[in-house]
């Protein structure tokens, strides 16, 4: 069974030329804009994989010399992949970890004294704890010490990485903000381990291990610039598309202490392992024609085209031979013979791309429409990662899609019970109770006693505490109960609108289970029911919190299994991937783009405002201050005024999707 195909997704299918040279000549060719070592991966597994062995190969030296490995570790997503590699060599290749001394390189502060959730006992849950290193070699900073006490700390924490020789490796993973450890933006160079207060958006991210917002630490004690920068050997990792921007500033961009990251231009052996979506913003793979001849396909011309469009300021059909060769794109010219053929091209293809009938249209030549016409009316399945994430992300499709007749059905594939506040649980409470005694006259002292209990638990609920059972299932009977609203308001009978409960998410905590059989069986079993001829699926692969990949991977596992025992239904279906409140999809990939009308949107909005506990009490709001619909709407109007500025029709708003071929 694979559950990792929505790591294999290359939207642009990106030649392997340029972030796989064959030569020195040829690399120093395509990253002559790239200020730091930079190595490029197909996927976080294979990058992780790299950076695992080198590191292993240094603590082997090491051990052959008799000495120390001093080595710098974060938490956080990044190392991950790294640490589950070491793991595997430990216990599978006898990889010793007796020589190595570890130093924490960032603890929340303040944390009180008993505290479950922090970022020393994420980095011993994903590593320490699974290794032979020796307990009296692993330092870090103490969140719950007292303030008086942090500034002699910082100086020892220093003084004991110097006893030792320094570090011989520090692994990094950059932060929203471009931060390296909880170096902030303005941090200096010459800074060294100290208390330093949370930038909002880095504290934003934190929260996503913290819960809320409220109960994430307002600062940190970190190691400093000037400590990470005389480590010997510097791997800075970065795996997905919401990492590009931060890494193309750091890579390519000016040394400046807003992006803290940069600094890393002026150290001798700093080298940046990435993979294809967090590497999607570098000039060799976003824009190739810059540094070097291209393999020039469909995707990549559109591309440079809307690129061009922007650069200058002009719609396709108005770009010039002058553009073309003023802006590194000569190589069209000789290609198609003029700007007016490389236009017309272009402009087709984005036309094609636009219909108001995402479910095709009945009785019409379907050439080049995105949907085939036939069969009509279709079955379609949406599924939906959280019990919104469905009109959030293409609410104005789904409304369409029941009015043209199709037989929609709402997969909702986990409860999303930990998105909902604990004021949401009390009001819902207090409504139950309420009732209770004025129609039942108080006589139901299950209702009574249980309204007292979960009063008593949410009233001594501490920083960290689990949810008992018992709320997590009020809090997605609560969710259940808006996605059923917004069903019902859409005109989507309940009796096609599925709770499917994946195992996965059923944790209490915000770490996730991986996915397993039990989760892909449940999608796979409702495929099988359904036997749809359309499937839409989020393909937020950027989501900060990781939820929508590993449902979309359910989805394409079970897809993947039904294709193996060659499923008839699965010969006329087509899947449709659509993406949320997170970001949309660059417009050189979209495939089928659906207009939306002023009334459609409103109609959206409402629909999106009948998730009440997701407004602005939503534990996971993210560094965006916006309410989902407003970041939906904002979204939606960006894609329609990109479209417009391109010379094409001009739309209230469009909702865009990118089509998906199983492997």
């Amino acid at each position: 069974m694979k559950t990792n195909l929505s790591s294999q997704i290359t939207l642009n299918r990106v030649s392997t030329k340029y972030y796989k040279p064959e030569n020195a000549f040829d690399k120093s060719v395509l990253t002559r804009f790239e200020k730091i070592a930079t190595d490029i991966y197909e996927s976080e597994t294979e990058g992780a994989l790299y950076v695992a062995t080198e590191v292993a190969k240094v603590i082997k030296d090491k051990q052959k010399k008799g000495e120390l490995c001093v080595m710098a570790l974060p938490g956080g997503h990044s190392p991950k992949g790294v640490y589950q590699e070491l793991v595997r060599m430990h216990n599978e290749e006898g990889l010793s970890f007796k020589n190595v001394v570890a130093f924490n390189l960032y603890e929340y502060y303040p944390l009180s004294a008993d505290a479950i959730t922090s970022n020393f006992n994420q980095l011993k849950e994903m590593f320490l704890s699974k290794v032979d290193i020796d307990s009296t070699n692993v330092f870090t900073p103490d969140g719950a010490m007292p303030q008086d006490g942090i500034y002699e700390f910082c100086r020892e924490y220093e003084q004991r990485i110097a006893g030792y020789g320094g570090l011989d490796i520090a692994l990094l993973g950059i932060g929203r903000v471009g931060n390296i450890a909880f170096n902030e933006p303005g941090s200096r160079m010459s800074s060294t381990t100290r208390l330093i207060l949370l930038d909002a958006a880095s504290r934003a991210e934190a929260s996503k291990i913290f819960g809320t917002i409220e109960n994430t630490p307002i600062s940190s004690i970190t190691m400093g610039v000037a400590t990470i920068l005389a480590a010997k050997k510097i791997y800075l990792l970065a795996w997905g598309e919401d990492k590009a921007k931060m890494i193309r500033e750091c890579v390519e961009g000016a040394i400046t202490d807003t992006i803290p990251a940069s600094y890393l231009q002026t150290h001798k052996d700093a080298q940046v392992v990435l993979d294809l979506g967090a590497a999607a913003n570098l000039t060799r793979i976003q824009r190739p024609w810059l540094v070097t001849s291209c393999e020039w396909n469909d995707k990549l011309i559109r591309s440079a085209i809307v690129w061009l469009c922007l650069r200058t300021g002009k719609p396709i059909l108005k770009l010039t031979n002058k553009d073309y060769n003023e802006n590194g794109l000569s190589e069209l010219l000789a290609l198609f013979g003029s700007a007016y053929n490389v236009n017309i091209k272009i402009f087709n293809d984005l036309q094609h791309t636009i219909t108001g009938w995402p479910g095709g249209k009945p009785n019409a030549d379907d050439t080049y429409r995105p949907e085939r016409a036939t069969p009509f009316p279709k079955r379609i399945v949406v599924f939906s990662p959280h019990p919104d994430d469905d009109v959030i992300s293409m609410g104005g499709t789904i409304r369409r899609l029941v009015e043209q007749g199709h037989e929609v059905h709402v997969a909702y594939q986990t409860s999303g019970n930990i998105a909902v506040g604990d004021e949401e649980v009390m009001r819902f409470m207090h409504f139950i109770n309420g009732f209770n005694q004025l129609f039942n006259n108080s006589e139901d002292v299950v209702i009574r006693n249980k309204f007292l209990e979960i009063r008593e638990y949410l009233g001594h609920k501490k920083d960290g505490d689990l949810d008992s059972r018992d709320i997590l299932t009020i809090k997605g009977l609560i969710r259940r109960g808006e996605a059923r609203t917004a069903c019902t308001y859409n005109n989507i009978p309940l009796s096609r609108c599925h709770f499917l409960d994946l195992p996965f998410y059923e944790t209490g905590k915000i770490e996730k289970s991986p996915i397993s059989e039990a989760d892909v069986e449940i999608v796979r079993n409702l495929l099988v029911e359904i036997q749809p001829h359309q499937i839409f699926v989020a393909g937020d692969l950027a989501d900060p919190h990781g939820t929508h990949r590993v449902c979309t991977d359910a989805v394409f596992a079970a897809v993947d299994l039904e294709k193996e025992e060659g499923a008839e239904w699965l010969q006329d279906c087509r899947l449709w991937m659509y993406r949320g409140a997170w970001a949309e999809w660059e417009i050189e990939n979209i495939e089928m783009a659906v207009p939306i009308s002023p009334e459609e949107l409103r109609a959206k909005r409402n629909s999106i405002l009948k998730h009440q506990s997701q407004m602005e009490s939503a534990p996971f709001m993210g560094n965006d201050e916006r309410l989902f619909w407003q970041r939906s709407e904002d979204r939606n109007r960006g894609t329609a005024n990109l479209y417009n500025d391109l010379g094409l029709a001009s739309y209230e708003a469009m909702e865009a999707f990118v089509e998906y071929i199983p492997l």
